[in-house]
């Protein structure tokens, strides 16, 4: 009877202990699971953290340069960068290097406005050429031009060209001729400044050299 109660207690503190062991082996995958999750948690916030990062680099990075562009505009603009400008605006034309005192006049004012009009200045902008080059001014208007010095059959550089367009006329001084025959005319009030750009041949009402 001894024997039988011992053997029945044997039995049950085994059962004990493998109930034990399987509950423990059972546990730490859970336990290692949760774990590892927990660890991919966190990697996946500081990936997240990483590109937020980035972006408000990016950000920061972008306002900065905005920044920039903006003080440039409402800032006073060098002579190269009105002059980078005036040539984006008109079709970044060059007539090509010349040592025409009409011309190389004509260039020093590219990107600016030197004669102080608010609107129709083309004119006044080719007196003001002739003016300083030696000649006699030929006025404000720009059709006045067409009666101005000695009229030419075509384009060649030094000439001023005289074309019409609505709302009234225009007037420059040919600084070069593109490979389609259309002259390169460095004028006033285009888009309103000074530049440098191809017209159109057609567009040419009369060519005429500058007398004394």
């Amino acid at each position: 009877m001894t024997v039988t109660k011992t053997r029945r207690a044997t039995i049950l503190l085994c059962s004990v202990a493998v109930a034990a062991f399987a509950t423990s082996a059972l546990a730490r995958p859970v336990h290692h699971q949760r774990h590892a999750q927990t660890t991919q948690g966190a990697a996946a916030g500081a990936e997240r953290d990483v590109r937020y990062s980035f972006n408000a680099a990016q950000a920061a990075t972008a306002t900065a340069g905005d920044t920039v562009v903006r003080s440039r505009r409402h800032g006073r603009m060098s002579r190269a960068d009105a002059r980078a400008q005036a040539q984006s605006h008109s079709n970044s034309a060059y007539g090509g290097a010349t040592s025409d005192g009409l011309v190389s006049e004509a260039r020093k004012y590219i990107g600016t406005n030197p004669t102080g009009r608010g609107s129709l200045w083309c004119g006044a902008f080719m007196d003001l050429v002739l003016k300083r080059t030696g000649h006699a001014g030929g006025g404000n208007l720009a059709s006045a031009y067409a009666r101005y010095g000695q009229r030419v059959s075509g384009p060649q550089v030094g000439a001023i060209a005289v074309m019409g367009r609505h709302g009234g006329g225009h007037v420059g001084v040919v600084s070069g001729i593109d490979a389609n025959g259309n002259p390169i005319i460095v004028s006033g009030n285009h888009n309103h400044t000074v530049a440098e750009s191809v017209y159109p041949a057609g567009r040419i009402s009369a060519y005429v050299l500058p007398g004394g």
